[in-house]
């Protein structure tokens, strides 16, 4: 955290050496790099010890780039070989034997390629070293624990009353204990220059400024708020979406379903994609659990392989597509959404909707396509639990209002096999809603007629089913629908409505809230709560309301009509 503190001042690195740079670069520190013109050619002999002789280079090598920068600044500084030739005896004078590394560092306050001892223990030179004791970054040429500790002292003096104290501390003080990293008034003297001194340096001022630091850290520790995880999940999570709707688009789960493990590289190639870019898609596709990584490369998880292939029983591919492409776009302009309180087809498309469907998800051969596949990957994954929430084998025929494709009628058919369904929806759907149903015994069951449930008769029926139509439609048009439906109805028919249940004060069902907001974005309606619906029944006739939580994001209404 004392980094922090350097945020806003110039600081230079009076080296060269690119492993100082990398180190203080990793630890977040903003530097720029002016190499010393001090020529290192202090007498060793003069010096008792290879620390001493460490530490007065640094200094002089510090305070040559400050004069010259006419402001101080700081420096660290290792010595090295002066070329092959030298670093070739440093190495054989090493060389089976255990060794010292000294490194000066010189915190002036305003503030080669070569190896330092010969050869580099980050790399190559690793392998010549059995042990190190000590700071491993100190060898690798600069000591960044004990740089911060000298920064605390700097950054954090005692105050009278902590240098009576004497409390010994050997490490930075955590985190938190640094309520305050901007420079403040009082923070301390400024000296043009300050010796850091060695490591094993026992300066009482410094440790009591740890002591006050870490003193003051149980002061404003309890009155720090909680670090806001899930808000920056909520922030972020776009980001995840649009990475998963990306790999789906580019068919990386079809790609990789059944398939043994294959390399970013491959994956690209065959996705016609940059080996960069893919290989970041697919760590963060493995980090959601949507794959697995290992050494021998990607493979799709069992969640992949059911649920985002898109050839899947159970694929959601096609609801994931219909969201990239049509969802993703209307969302941008949810602020004008909100404002106007209207859906955004016109701004999404850049021309003006009339009819809702036919202008928006119908308008080509392609967006109806794509839509019905979201609503058939959808209704694929809970058309069974809708067949099964009640018993319905009394009913011996029924009507799919708006079914699609078909596949809440085909369940329906499985479980009764006595029950003749109907899918009623508009020609263009009809048209190609064949196509998504399989052969089977309950084709026969099955039969498909073409209108507009707003204007055309309904085929005749002992139960209709209205499955997620409600909540695309306002007030007015809910009204005119269960009209049409229950002057179709004799005493004793049913309706069976599916939708995502708001609950009554409408601030607990999170998906179903999201999914309102969504309605207001991309349609004319609304979800709404078991009261509205029972309320919106029992005008129309329908009476002894029950209903059925289906485990997921759906709910099961289904209503008698009764005489008048």
């Amino acid at each position: 955290p004392v980094i922090g503190k350097l945020l806003h001042k110039r600081v230079v690195l009076a080296s060269a050496s690119p492993r100082r740079q990398e180190i203080l670069s990793n630890a977040g520190l903003r530097f720029e790099v002016v190499p010393s013109k001090f020529k290192e050619k202090l007498d060793k002999a003069s010096f008792a010890t290879p620390y001493g002789y460490a530490m007065e280079t640094a200094k002089q090598k510090a305070l040559e780039v400050a004069n010259r920068m006419h402001q101080t600044i700081g420096g660290l500084i290792l010595e090295k070989p002066v070329d092959k030739q030298d670093a070739y005896r440093m190495l054989s004078r090493l060389s089976g034997r255990e060794h010292s590394v000294f490194t000066g560092v010189a915190i002036v306050h305003c503030s080669s390629k070569d190896k330092a001892g010969g050869y580099g223990i980050q790399a190559l030179g690793g392998m010549l070293v059995e042990s190190v004791h000590g700071d491993f970054l100190n060898v690798v040429g600069f000591p960044l624990n004990h740089f911060c500790k000298q920064l605390v002292k700097l950054y954090y003096p005692p105050r009278p009353e902590d240098l009576r104290r004497r409390v010994k501390h050997d490490s930075i003080p955590a985190a938190d204990t640094f309520e305050d990293l901007s420079d403040v008034e009082g923070g301390g003297p400024e000296p043009a220059q300050r010796d850091a001194g060695s490591r094993d340096e026992k300066a009482e001022a410094g440790e009591a400024g740890q002591a006050a630091a870490e003193a003051e850290c149980h002061r404003t520790r309890e009155t720090l708020p909680p670090f806001p995880t899930r808000l920056l999940e909520l922030i972020e999570g776009f980001m995840l979406s649009k990475a998963l709707f990306t790999a789906c688009k580019l068919k990386v789960f079809d790609l990789l379903k059944d398939e043994a493990p294959q390399k970013a590289m491959d994956i690209a190639s065959k996705v016609d994609a940059s080996a960069y870019g893919t290989e970041r898609l697919l760590d963060i596709c493995a980090a959601m659990g949507l794959l697995e990584k290992t050494e021998q490369g990607y493979s799709n998880t069992e969640t992949a392989n059911v649920y985002l292939a898109s050839d899947g029983e159970y694929s959601l591919h096609g609801f994931i597509m219909h969201n990239n492409d049509l969802t993703w776009n209307l969302f941008t302009y949810l602020e004008f959404a909100i404002q106007e309180g209207t859906n955004q087809h016109h701004r999404a498309l850049g021309k003006k909707v009339e009819d809702l469907f036919q202008d928006a998800y119908y308008q080509s051969p392609e967006t109806r396509l794509r839509f019905m596949r979201a609503m058939h990957s959808m209704m694929k994954l809970t058309a069974c639990q809708v067949a099964t929430a009640f018993n319905l084998s009394h009913f011996s025929s029924a009507c799919d209002v708006g079914g699609c494709t078909g596949a809440l009628a085909r369940e329906l058919a499985r479980e009764y096999p006595r029950m003749q369904v109907t899918v009623f929806d508009l020609p263009d759907i009809i048209e190609l809603a064949a196509h998504f149903q399989p052969p089977g015994p309950q084709a026969v069951q099955i039969h498909f007629a073409a209108g507009d449930f707003f204007r055309d008769p309904l085929p005749s029926a002992q139960l209709y089913v209205l499955c997620r139509i409600l909540h695309d439609w306002p007030d007015d048009k809910v009204h005119k629908l269960l009209s049409r439906v229950a002057e179709s109805c004799k005493p004793g028919a049913g309706l069976l409505l599916v939708e995502t249940l708001l609950d009554e004060e409408k601030r607990v069902a999170q998906h179903a809230l999201m999914q309102s907001l969504n309605m207001l974005v991309q349609t004319e309606g609304k979800e709404r709560s078991l009261g509205e619906y029972q309320c919106l029944l029992e005008l129309h006739g329908f009476h002894q309301v029950q209903v059925v939580h289906l485990g997921g994001v759906l709910d099961a209404i289904l209503a008698t009509k009764v005489a008048p």
